[in-house]
């Protein structure tokens, strides 16, 4: 096994544990010093996982938050309405992606998270800084949400679907 799958393997074996693991159980598994660890953990940080050192071992911090895709369809007047509806009930826009029927999937992140962000997006597209992706496939697009909990995210669904931004899969526009 090479370095950089011994430190993918770490990655998923510490995304899936729920306790810390110890540098030399680490070692044992993996045949390599606890040297080689400490090293590997570094590595790994600097990757841009969030890795804790405790007395018991090693703990990857990860955000706990879910995450739901919401497929949606609005004009460009409704943009700001759309966003500010998510992030007003404690969601996160992470993306919006299209599926375009040459290209496949295009993605851009986001990250709005409050009305400033919002704010921000809706004054560069009207001072025509920049399209909106959605345009490219009449307007349908898809936007990646993340929430702190399921609860969360069946009401942002709620509001999406009465404010008919929300559309089915099955739909074609």
């Amino acid at each position: 096994m090479s370095g950089e799958e011994r430190r993918q393997d770490m990655i998923r074996k510490l995304k899936s544990s729920t306790t810390a693991l110890s540098g030399k159980k680490l070692a044992a598994v993996y045949n390599v010093s606890r040297q080689v660890i400490v090293q590997d953990i570094a590595l790994i940080r600097v990757s841009g996982f969030d890795i804790v050192s405790t007395n018991r071992g090693y703990l990857l911090n990860v955000p706990h938050s879910l995450s739901r895709v919401f497929k949606v369809i609005h004009t460009d007047g409704q943009i700001e309405d759309e966003l500010c509806s998510i992030i007003d009930l404690g969601g996160t826009v992470v993306d919006v992606y299209i599926w375009h029927k040459v290209y496949g999937k295009i993605c851009c992140p986001l990250q709005i998270n409050s009305r400033r962000k919002i704010a921000m997006l809706v004054d560069d597209i009207k001072n025509g800084r920049s399209q909106p992706l959605k345009n490219i496939t009449s307007s349908y697009h898809y936007h990646t949400v993340e929430a702190p909990d399921e609860e969360t995210l069946d009401l942002i669904e709620k509001v999406l679907k009465e404010k008919k931004y929300l559309i089915s899969d099955d739909e074609r526009v």
